[in-house]
């Protein structure tokens, strides 16, 4: 094995942060610690919201999330991982289950100022890693630890997800793909909404029940409403933010849940929010979610043997050019950058 680590920083610039590529000595191992040779990662929005944030983004982090590798070595103290393990660094290494604290907040991997994972090795906490998936690849348990277990939260843990019960989500983006095929699998009906005929034919293929294109159908709510005969979505995966959220509000159903993810039409949504008491709906606000949530999603994967979608794989040197493809946003499920 190697001492020597490939990564990549960002760095302080205008008007956003630079992506470069250095190399970094490894150190010890702490006593209850493992080191991970990382397979492959993923990207997320979220991934390039910081790469804009020169404010709140420390120059010099390394960035992402989302990453899958082998254990190749670990403290002496650790006794529930051994080498060869194949495994996924949680989103938040703080939190391990329970109820989200604000003190978990910080240990997001990836951003502000906390390191992330684009490396070809990552040190982490023995208990802030979950075992992956045996019918997946590096490739595809790299694109669980935020978008999967954003939608598993959503739904099962938060949701209570119930056969039969009607689901829409917004785009055909990672939380949204996911959600999809977690929700087929418990056997739910998914609409899908999306401005591609193209995309939407592959949710079809996914098992959405229904699939609405919102640029032929603008008032894609009445849409919902007529699919279920008035009586709308018992779940709805908000992804959108302001642009979308009133015709969430006119679309669940009475006793419904809508899960508030995503600003993918910016910030502060200021949505009137009187109907919901009226329909005794709820909005739950998803932060991804803890090891617990992620450690039972790979659970369901592995009964179900689901299979994430992947757009594309790049290579390490390629990295620049998977952030310029999540930039124009034209891929289907997740983006991928392999190591190995």
């Amino acid at each position: 094995m190697t001492n020597i680590s490939r990564q990549y920083r960002l760095l302080a610039n205008t008007p956003e942060l630079d992506l470069r590529q250095d190399t970094r000595p490894l150190l010890p191992l702490a006593d209850d610690q493992v080191l991970i040779r990382i397979g492959a990662v993923s990207l997320n929005y979220r991934d390039w919201l910081v790469k804009q944030d020169v404010a709140n983004t420390r120059s010099g982090l390394v960035p992402v999330s989302d990453a899958a590798g082998t254990i190749v070595a670990v403290g002496r103290h650790v006794s529930q991982w051994r080498e060869g393990d194949r495994v996924s660094p949680g989103f938040f290494a703080a939190w391990q289950d329970g109820p989200f604290r604000p003190q978990h907040l910080a240990s997001a991997l990836g951003g502000g100022n906390t390191e992330g994972v684009l490396s070809d090795y990552v040190v982490a906490q023995a208990n802030a890693v979950v075992a992956i998936p045996p019918h997946l690849s590096l490739a595809e348990a790299a694109t669980l630890p935020c978008a999967a277990v954003t939608a598993w939260q959503a739904l099962f843990e938060r949701g209570n997800l119930q056969a039969g019960e009607t689901v829409v989500v917004q785009g055909t983006g990672g939380v949204a793909m996911m959600a999809l095929q977690l929700a087929s699998a418990q056997g739910a009906r998914v609409i899908v909404t999306s401005s591609s005929d193209a995309k939407l034919r592959r949710a079809t293929a996914l098992g959405a029940w229904a699939t609405i294109n919102y640029q032929a159908q603008a008032d894609w709510d009445q849409a919902v409403l007529e699919l279920t005969e008035g009586l709308g979505a018992d779940h709805i995966l908000e992804l959108g933010g302001p642009a979308t959220y009133e015709r969430s509000l006119n679309a669940i159903a009475h006793g419904g849940r809508i899960a508030q993810i995503g600003v993918l039409t910016g910030w502060d949504a200021a949505p009137h929010i009187t109907p919901m008491q009226f329909k005794n709906a709820s909005i739950n606000g998803i932060c991804v979610g803890s090891l617990a949530h992620h450690a039972r999603l790979n659970q369901f994967m592995a009964r179900h043997r689901i299979h994430p979608v992947i757009e594309r794989e790049f290579n390490f040197d390629e990295a620049p050019q998977a952030y310029a493809a999540l930039a124009q946003a034209q891929h289907m499920g997740k983006l991928v950058v392999t190591l190995t």
